[in-house]
């Protein structure tokens, strides 16, 4: 097999014991945004399709520029958008897919069965990927290495069911991260946004237990810039992913900061 031009930063990160920290993009479809979380330190992109307004073909640009910059695209889907929505934004280069409020094992096994070629999954194959560097790639190749390293399956937990769900959500073969969806998670099982409170940290628990069970991924996204958190994600719940930020909330947050800066009228 001819080696792949591209590799998966998450797999990396896993097998160094190193956190894949991932950056967020909502509304930015200039490709220089890539390049700039590259040179922060990230090391994977969490492209935004079900909370933002980016194209396909915005989402598919954003992914080859970041293979070509070196950080691993992901995507992240509108909620029971269904096979046809997938395979483009594999076939526009993701190398994974984050799917929103897996509630159980027979939805995870879904979204495992889109994303990967037979006979693992259902996915349609085509020729001339970004995957692949748009370069003829025979079908074994394709199989092999899509459904291995190209097509990473993200199983968002966001409610008390799922939680409840976890260890069958875990146990599916081909799910590889179970990723908290902290807002919405909190929102559901009524702390909307106490991450401190009891009722959450256990589902978190939960949730972390699982994944070690399983021997998954366990990751969280939508908690930023708090140190004593991302801690206890980390080295208490072993945490290996992380959308640590993105890019609209930096706007805002600096926009902010810059305009409070600005020092009153006093003449």
């Amino acid at each position: 097999m001819i080696s792949p031009p591209y590799s998966n930063n998450l797999l990396r990160c896993i097998t160094s014991r190193q956190v894949c920290k991932s950056f967020g993009i909502k509304v930015s479809p200039n490709a220089q945004i890539v390049q700039v979380a590259r040179h922060a330190g990230y090391d994977s992109l969490f492209i935004d399709l079900e909370h933002a307004w980016l194209t396909l073909a915005e989402a598919s640009n954003l992914c080859n520029v970041g293979h070509l910059a070196g950080i691993t695209p992901f995507v992240r889907v509108p909620h029971q958008c269904g096979n046809g929505f997938v395979q483009r934004v594999l076939d526009g280069g993701a190398m994974g897919v984050i799917f929103p409020h897996i509630q159980n094992a027979a939805e995870a096994k879904a979204a495992v069965s889109i994303c990967k070629y037979p006979p693992q999954g259902c996915r349609s194959m085509t020729g001339l990927m970004p995957l692949f560097n748009m370069r003829p790639t025979s079908i074994a190749e394709a199989v092999e290495f899509g459904n291995k390293s190209g097509s990473t399956v993200f199983a968002m937990i966001e409610s008390g069911e799922a939680v409840d769900n976890a260890g069958e959500i875990a146990a599916v073969e081909g799910v590889d991260v179970l990723l908290i969806g902290p807002n919405d998670l909190s929102l559901d099982i009524g702390v909307g946004g106490d991450f401190a409170s009891q009722a959450y940290r256990s589902s978190v628990e939960k949730v972390s237990e699982a994944c070690r069970k399983h021997k998954k991924v366990f990751g969280v996204a939508g908690v930023y810039d708090n140190p004593e958190i991302h801690d206890w994600f980390i080295n208490i719940l072993g945490a290996r992913f992380l959308l640590v930020q993105q890019d609209l909330s930096l706007i805002a947050g600096a926009g902010r900061k810059s305009a409070g800066a600005v020092p009153q009228v006093r003449l």
